[in-house]
């Protein structure tokens, strides 16, 4: 489980404790946001053409989502993943998460980051972008803040998202 600091009195502090599947259309995206929460934990975050078919359009993630998509800051640090990924992957998304708003990184940045890793392995710099395109959770954990690295969102989605951060 990845968990950032406390929300503040303008964000949501938790997801709504309920399992399903959230999606809404974005105009800026050109596609759906779309969420998966089981009980305390956002599980995936995804950026389909379509949204599943029994996607719910309430969640107050998404109103951030698209709050953010307006301009406002906001890195989301405060929400609760449940991250269901191998150790090494989940080590360098931990990692990954740390990377500030507005702020950019390299593979290599990545790999020094992640306790283990060493930056001059070719190995360890493959670990980091493995990790980085199997990212069930984008935005929620920036990949699209690694300058160099895959995204596991679509590449006109990445984009738009370091084009928002001034990236």
């Amino acid at each position: 489980m990845l968990k950032g600091r406390p929300a503040d009195t303008n964000s949501m502090e938790a997801p709504t404790g309920d399992a399903g599947i959230y999606a809404r259309e974005s105009s800026y995206l050109d596609r759906y946001v779309q969420l998966g929460e089981a009980g305390d934990r956002i599980i995936s975050l995804s950026f389909p053409s379509q949204p599943e078919a029994d996607a719910g359009e309430d969640h107050a993630l998404l109103d951030r989502i698209d709050e953010y998509l307006q301009g406002v800051e906001d890195d989301f640090a405060d929400m609760t993943v449940g991250l269901t990924a191998p150790t090494d992957q989940r080590i360098v998304l931990e990692a990954v998460q740390e990377i500030p708003y507005g702020e950019d990184a390299s593979v290599a940045q990545v790999a020094r980051m992640t306790p283990d890793l060493n930056d001059d392995e070719e190995d360890d710099l493959a670990q980091v972008r493995e990790a980085l395109a199997a990212n069930p959770v984008p935005l929620l954990i920036p990949d699209h803040r690694v300058r160099d690295g895959p995204s596991a969102a679509p590449p006109p989605v990445e984009q738009k998202l370091r084009a928002i951060e001034g990236l």
